[in-house]
């Protein structure tokens, strides 16, 4: 079996130092949709450097050469093709504010490893901290299609219960034909947001927006409309990847008022609301 779980889970984690400046956040901004109306106040404190403050989901790209997906599925006791390799799920916790400039470690390992029949699941932990101490943590979950199938433990569904009622909120947000073309440039160069002829032997009609830019723009409605535009009130923040996007669309973003948190659904509207995000949680102070 490609996977070996007890190997993967012994594996030493491995470190590196990323750095980010301004320019970076404000290029993760603009790709995932800030800075419209431009001369918003609202707008402006995500994409002009005096008033610039850093939403939690920029911890996805902050110093692109961080241990990551790629750097997980090498680790030892890990073989699989990348061609059956999904990016189910992504979780955040926000141990302080992020800064708008920064040098920092990055660790990261593997967390879990999980048996669902027709497919493993990986957990790919990475823990960031600087001189004054963590950062933030997050978890990838990578599905690895057909990798499944030797008795190990399947582990927690992640399946939320649908909220009771109406949402509180609902809020559509336009995602730009080259949304994608602007926000590979914070790192992630998967010729699937770009190159059609890639997405066609993918089984795609059409290159397809990444799955954390749906996450950044999510969690930006969210804040601006639940949160008083505060970023620093986000203590957590959690998505299962249910479905695609392509640039063009329109996100619907429904969001239901919780104690501490909100829960949010987010679908496509042109695709008679194609799910995009489920079981999505920010939890918040």
């Amino acid at each position: 079996m490609p996977i070996d779980a007890a190997k993967a889970l012994a594996a030493e984690p491995r470190s590196g130092e990323l750095s980010w400046d301004h320019k970076d956040v404000q290029l993760y901004h603009l790709g995932i949709g800030a800075g419209s109306p431009a001369t918003d106040p609202d707008e402006l404190r995500y994409t002009l450097e005096s008033r610039l403050h850093v939403l939690p989901s920029f911890a996805t790209v902050a110093g692109s050469g961080s241990p990551g997906v790629i750097s997980g599925l090498s680790m030892p006791g890990v073989d699989v093709d990348l061609a059956h390799v999904l990016h189910g799920g992504q979780s955040l916790t926000v141990h302080r504010p992020l800064p708008v400039r920064g040098t920092a470690t990055a660790t990261g390992r593997i967390a879990a490893v999980y048996d669902k029949g027709k497919a493993a699941v990986l957990v790919m932990r990475t823990e960031v901290g600087d001189t004054d101490g963590p950062l933030w943590t997050s978890d990838a979950q990578i599905f690895v299609r057909g990798e499944g199938g030797w008795g190990g433990d399947r582990g927690p569904s992640g399946r939320l219960e649908p909220p009771a009622g109406e949402p509180d909120r609902v809020v559509e947000r336009p995602v730009r034909e080259d949304q994608a073309l602007l926000y590979r440039l914070s790192g992630d160069w998967n010729p699937l947001h770009a190159d059609p002829e890639f997405a066609k032997r993918a089984g795609f009609d059409r290159p397809i927006l990444h799955g954390l830019c749906t996450y950044g723009m999510t969690l930006k409605a969210v804040v601006d409309t639940l949160l008083g535009g505060d970023v620093t009130r986000v203590r957590s923040y959690t998505t299962r990847f249910a479905g695609v996007v392509y640039p063009g669309e329109t996100l619907r973003v429904r969001m239901w008022r919780q104690t501490g948190r909100v829960q949010v659904a987010v679908t496509a509207v042109e695709r008679d609301d194609a799910p995009a995000l489920a079981d999505t949680v920010v939890e918040h102070s």
